[in-house]
This record gives C-alpha cells, structure tokens and sequence, in this order.
C-alpha cells in the first residue's frame, strides 16, 4: 500500500510543477533505515549557539496558521520553540493554490535555515530537499515523495524530518464519542479533501462507531450524502462526506446542514476551516454537537451562554515540530519518515475538565479503547491499511 501513497505524493509533485511552468510525545515509532539513503550529507547544526538564531518559515494551505486547527497547531509548535530560543524567527507565508504548494517553497528556500511545510501536498519536496542540503524541512502529514520510481517506498532523505500520524487513531475516539452521547442515532464525519489522512479520520470515525455498537451497546448509525462522497488519491469512492475544499465555510455550512436535516445531532469535523461553515451550522440548530479534530477546539464552540463542542480528536503536532527545531538548533536533528501513534501519546481526545462534555461513562470506554489501542489489541482502518470498517482488529 506504500506504493499508492508515494505515486499520490508523486503526482503531487507534478502538480506543483505544472503550476510554476512549476498528551506530549515522548518517543517515534516506524524508524527509517538510514543506512540505505543516497542523500546528502547532513548541514552542520547548532547555529543558534552563537546568537544569530534560526530563520525559519512555515508554508501552509490558504487556510493559513489562524485555521483554528492543522496549521494552526504546527504554527504554535513554532512560536513555543522562538519564545525558548532568543533571535529565531517565524515568517508565516499563506500559498493560495494547493497545486502550487511545493512551487512556494521553491521561490522562499533561499531565505530560511527551516521550512515548516503542514500538509499532503508538500509531499514533492523531495527534490528541493537533495537539491539544498543546507536547508531543513520539517514536513507534517506526508513522507517524501519518491520522483525517481513513484511506486516505490519513500525515499529517506537526511534534511528532511518527515512525521505522518495514525489519524485513524483519534477518529475512532471520536466514533466512539459520538456513538455513545449521540440522542437521535445518527452521527456523521465531514471532511475536507480526501486525502490520506482525511481518509484516515473517517475510517476510524467510522470504525468507532462499529466497534461502540457491536462493544458497547450503542446504536449509531453514520450518515452520508451520497452528492459529497470522496475520491483518494488511488481514485476509490470513499463515501463519506466531504467539502472538496479545505477553505470553503460556505458549503461547509451547506454540508453540515444537510446532515442535521437528516437527524444527525453529532458531526465529527475534519476540513480545515471549511468546518468552520458545519460549526455555523450546528451553532444555528439546536442540539447539535460537534467533535473538533487534530487540537482542542472547545474555544470555537462557544454559542451564547452554550458550546457545541462535545470534545476534540487529537494529534500533537505542535510539540513534535518544537523538538524538531530542537534538535536542528542543538544539533541532535535526524532526518526520516516517522510514524507517530497512541503509545506515544501522539493521537488522543480531549479529556480536561472543563474542555469536554463527555460522561463519565463515555470516558470510561473511551479510557479503556485508548489502552487496548496503545497495546494494539485495537487497530482501527486507514486509507490504505488491509482493515476495514467492517473487519479490523479488536471488533470481533
């Protein structure tokens, strides 16, 4: 299944191209054999002994870093690393068309000891990576594209800190959610674009709340738009429900209420800020709940003297980004493809008192799926995995 991510990530690449002309992880799992990589030598780290710092960019979707969510997270991850590092800086730069994203990079490289890149659609850095070996890319959600053989593994390339998340992980903690607090029976996930890790977040919604009812007693049934259904990066109909934008509020808004015309009273929001259009949404309906998706975002449900959010799916990205440029600053930093998952507290929910309106036997389960899926006694189905909704470990 690695081969259909990295000719997706290839694609990517030519897009881009064609555009110009062009709780706090602790430890990583999946780590690369660094032994078989052709790249550069890795540049000399540990420049901001000196004073000078480190100028690092951060390039992100037309959502930009005050998305609330994805680029927002890995922007914080940022700003907590300049506030413990005098003379770094940050300059936040917004790419307009997805397709042109790997072109943005290209046209600031020159400026920056660091590139923050959050998002699927740097995957095609690859090039620019080998081509600067002085530079540093941080990429989130997406391992290199390989541009040599794109139905090859993924390259590991020296400068390049590539970190993807079990999504699937925290979507199956939201199915579990909605599942067991949803009043009317009917919950749903709403997406962005259908790529992997959206992907990977319906799946385990889904699985999550196959696993509540067939395990916990429940009775929810997961509600699609057959006129939103998504199409991945292979081309396969996903189902689902999903905006086609990831800044688009209007048919967000569109979209979630349709599904609360259907009797959906739980949506689980993964689309950037075009869920910020199915928050509006369910803020306007009445008892209507939403689950945030990747940092808490109880904040944005504040209706009046009300808030919409039931809790939050997790992945910490912030706090991976900041060791990062850790490790560059101090010069520890090595490059690879990781893979973070629940035993390194890297995927969750929003548990804090006050953050969440779960019950307590909703936490309960919630608890006890957290640890079964940390000792994998649980492995919820992603974009490309063997598992599906239907048949995945732990819901026999």
């Amino acid at each position: 299944m690695k081969k259909f991510l990295a000719l997706a990530l290839a694609l990517a690449m030519i897009f881009a191209l064609g555009a110009c002309a062009a709780k706090n992880p602790t430890t990583e799992t999946d780590l690369p054999d660094t032994a078989e990589t052709d790249t550069p030598e890795l540049p000399e780290t540990g420049d901001t002994e000196d004073g000078e710092g480190l100028k690092i960019a951060i390039v992100t979707s037309p959502s930009g870093v005050d998305d609330g969510s994805f680029n927002q997270d890995n922007y914080e991850g940022v700003l907590a690393f300049i506030a413990a590092n005098a003379g770094s800086t940050v300059n936040p730069i917004q790419e307009g068309d997805i397709n042109n994203s790997v072109n943005a990079v290209a046209e600031i490289i020159a400026d920056y000891d660091v590139i923050v890149t959050p998002g699927f659609q740097f995957g095609g850095i690859t090039t620019l990576a080998q081509e600067n070996p002085d530079k540093f890319f941080i990429l989130v959600d997406s391992f290199p594209a390989n541009m040599e053989d794109p139905e090859g593994d993924a390259p590991v390339v020296d400068n390049i800190y590539a970190m993807q998340f079990a999504e699937q992980e925290s979507g199956f903690f939201a199915g579990i959610s909605a599942a067991m607090e949803t009043k009317t029976g009917k919950v749903a996930v709403v997406n962005g674009i259908a790529y992997p890790s959206n992907v990977n977040y319906q799946f385990g919604f889904e699985a999550g709340v196959a696993y509540a009812n067939a395990k916990l007693g429940t009775e929810a049934e997961c509600v699609e738009i057959a006129s939103y259904a998504g199409t991945d990066v292979r081309g396969i109909d996903v189902g689902g429900n999903y905006v086609g934008d990831f800044n688009d509020p209007a048919t967000g808004k569109v979209v979630g209420a349709a599904l609360i015309e259907q009797g959906v009273d739980i949506i689980f929001v993964a689309a950037g800020n075009s869920g910020n259009g199915v928050f509006t949404a369910a803020k306007e309906a009445k008892d209507v709940f939403v689950i945030g998706c990747d940092v808490d975002q109880f904040d944005d449900g504040v209706n009046g003297d009300s808030n919409i959010v039931l809790t939050s799916g997790l992945k910490n990205m912030a706090i991976n980004v900041e060791r990062q440029l850790g490790a560059i600053a101090d010069g520890s930093f090595k490059g690879g493809n990781y893979t973070l998952y629940a035993d390194t507290d890297s995927t969750g929910y929003v548990s804090a008192d006050g953050r969440h309106q779960l019950s307590e036997e909703t936490l309960a389960a919630l608890d006890e799926a957290y640890q079964l899926i940390k000792d994998g006694e649980i492995v919820p189905p992603s974009n490309f995995s063997e598992e599906t909704v239907e048949n995945f470990k732990g819901l026999e």
